[in-house]
């Protein structure tokens, strides 16, 4: 009997559709995953921005991910999206009981329309109980600045900041380039070679030319899940996550959906990327 590759995100609910929860099952399920989800809090929410959140009770956050790795048991999990102090505590302690092939953190701290996401006091929470788990933490470079702890303004603070947040304990890293100046966007991937040697991959894109950014970081992140999932390898997922999205940017360039940033198009090319 044939089995789908499996995998879970544990993020936010988005109600306009576009990040979060909602964009994750979309990234995974157009990339031919059968897609689990663990819902953190619910968000009231649109192209223009945050007007609400409410965080599930722990308990509940824990229950949905232990029935979830029971039974589906999925290959590869995605977090993004946890709000406050005790939602990452309970998501830390849930997922140690698990042995997870691959661990994808995405620091989401503030949504596109500049919405804070994740409480101030929960910045050392998620440095201390989350990052050392990561198999790859997707942070953009306003998140690797908090979590480095420094301002980035060059290359060579991507570095200094990669090797920082690497010393937290986190095993491979991924600074995004989508904030910097200019139409080249790089990508950069600090990660660990099969020697045990470090080493660092870039990927260099132009910038798509649209409005409609919502969700981006959500998509690379559940992207780079699924391919993992799929049984690539960490530089070749990475790399092929983002041609999922600047396709999914590019298909979605002149749609209008939303008066403020709207949505990726996620379902551009469905199950044809992935690689055999």
């Amino acid at each position: 009997m044939k089995k789908y590759i499996s995998t879970l995100t544990i993020a936010g609910s988005d109600s306009g559709g576009g990040a979060g929860i909602q964009a994750d099952l979309k990234t995974m399920s157009s990339l031919g995953m059968y897609a689990a989800s663990v819902i953190t809090s619910v968000t009231a929410q649109n192209t223009c921005g945050v007007t609400a959140i409410h965080v599930i009770p722990a308990d509940v956050i824990a229950e949905q991910i232990k029935d979830v790795m029971t039974d589906i048991e999925p290959v590869a999990v995605k977090v993004g999206m946890l709000n406050d102090c005790a939602t990452m505590n309970v998501v830390a302690d849930t997922l140690k009981q698990y042995e997870i092939r691959h661990l994808v953190i995405d620091p989401v701290m503030v949504a596109t329309s500049g919405d804070r996401l994740m409480k101030e006091d929960a910045i050392n929470t998620f440095i201390e109980r989350l990052l050392p788990m990561a198999d790859v933490l997707t942070p953009n470079l306003p998140e690797a600045e908090i979590l480095a702890g420094m301002k980035i303004e060059n290359k060579d603070d991507v570095y200094a900041a990669a090797a920082k947040i690497i010393d937290r304990g986190c095993e491979t890293v991924l600074i995004k380039g989508g904030h910097s100046e200019g139409k080249d966007k790089t990508d950069y991937l600090f990660y660990k070679k099969a020697d045990g040697t470090r080493d660092v991959k870039s990927y260099t894109c132009e910038m798509v030319d649209t409005k409609n950014t919502h969700g981006t970081g959500c998509t690379l992140s559940s992207a780079i899940a699924s391919y993992l999932a799929k049984g690539l390898p960490m530089c070749e997922a990475v790399g092929e996550a983002k041609n999922y999205v600047t396709a999914a940017l590019k298909a979605a360039a002149d749609v209008e959906i939303g008066h403020g940033h709207g949505p990726v198009n996620h379902f551009h090319n469905p199950i044809a990327l992935i690689k055999k």
